[in-house]
């Protein structure tokens, strides 16, 4: 079984919108040995649920929205996760220093955006729709649904 954690600011916009999209794309999938979670590198939005914007466009765009509260990251992730995929280079600096000073094997995180077919190497940031309105959510769940199904095939290869 592979275990993926996507991981954003707060965990109520980004990372939950991947979440979701992969979870539903495995199941439609039927790759029943994949398993999504998510988390934040802050704990400023502990225990809130999905931002209601990204929760609008993922319904709007026939995603299921998962039963979610945002979590911060802990250490056990490390340990339960497979592999753990961070939406900005951000994202993955705070998660190798969270690693480092638990020390635990950092290898496994990544950027999400290295499985998206239409990044480039100096544009590998998930983009944060937080400040911005339903366009700014729609190119963010652009890139997700982009992203979803190339992760998914790398995942099948492997598992």
């Amino acid at each position: 079984m592979n275990r993926i954690l996507f991981v954003c600011t707060g965990n109520i916009c980004r990372s939950v919108m991947a979440q979701a999209v992969a979870t539903q794309k495995a199941e439609e999938e039927a790759l029943d040995n994949l398993v999504f979670d998510s988390a934040g590198v802050s704990d400023e939005e502990h225990g809130n649920p999905p931002d209601y914007r990204a929760v609008h466009i993922l319904e709007e765009h026939g995603w299921l929205v998962p039963d979610h509260y945002a979590r911060q990251v802990h250490r056990g992730d490390f340990q339960d996760f497979d592999l753990i995929l961070a939406m900005t280079s951000g994202h993955k600096r705070a998660l190798t220093r969270l690693a480092q000073r638990w020390g635990v094997d950092a290898s496994k995180v990544r950027l999400y955006r290295e499985f998206d077919p239409e990044a480039s190497p100096d544009d590998m940031e998930v983009p944060d729709p937080w400040y911005g309105g339903e366009h700014e959510f729609a190119d963010t769940l652009e890139v997700i649904e982009r992203v979803t199904p190339v992760l998914l095939e790398v995942l099948s290869q492997i598992s």
